[in-house]
């Protein structure tokens, strides 16, 4: 089963302020914005030649709570050195909020960025690979 794009959704109570962290830290662009489709507000940010997109959704309705927890993590893996450091740079200059991981793990080779939701971003300098703790699952 082949996917040709991953969204990953998430609620916000203020779009505008998520713009500086994901569009200026991360260099994201804006893909599309919507008004009052089905009760939200909202907008997809991302490349469009990366295979995944994020959509932040503000509901028209007060009371809608955010889920977030420290573990609510969106890993962005960049092997290479001095592309790990241009996007750290960047997100200091968007003034994106460096803190400690609740998993040592992500501070031991990069560093957790917080946004404006407390919902938190690693950028961490390594490529992806099964750690030697993790068991791939056998078919």
């Amino acid at each position: 089963m082949p996917f040709s794009k991953l969204r990953i959704v998430r609620p916000t109570h203020d779009l505008s302020a998520l713009l500086p962290f994901y569009r200026d830290g991360l260099g994201m662009q804006i893909l599309g914005v919507f008004d009052d489709h089905g009760g939200f507000d909202g907008m997809v940010l991302g490349r469009k030649d990366a295979p995944y997109h994020l959509e932040f959704v503000r509901p028209r309705r007060r009371g809608t709570a955010l889920s977030r927890s420290q573990e609510h993590l969106l890993v962005f893996y960049l092997p290479e050195h001095a592309d790990w450091r241009a996007a750290v740079d960047s997100m200091r200059a968007a003034g994106a909020p460096v803190v400690k991981s609740s998993l040592p793990f992500w501070d031991a080779h990069g560093l957790t960025f917080e946004d404006p939701d407390g919902y938190r971003v690693v950028l961490q300098q390594g490529a992806w690979r099964i750690s030697s703790d993790e068991n791939p699952i056998q078919g």
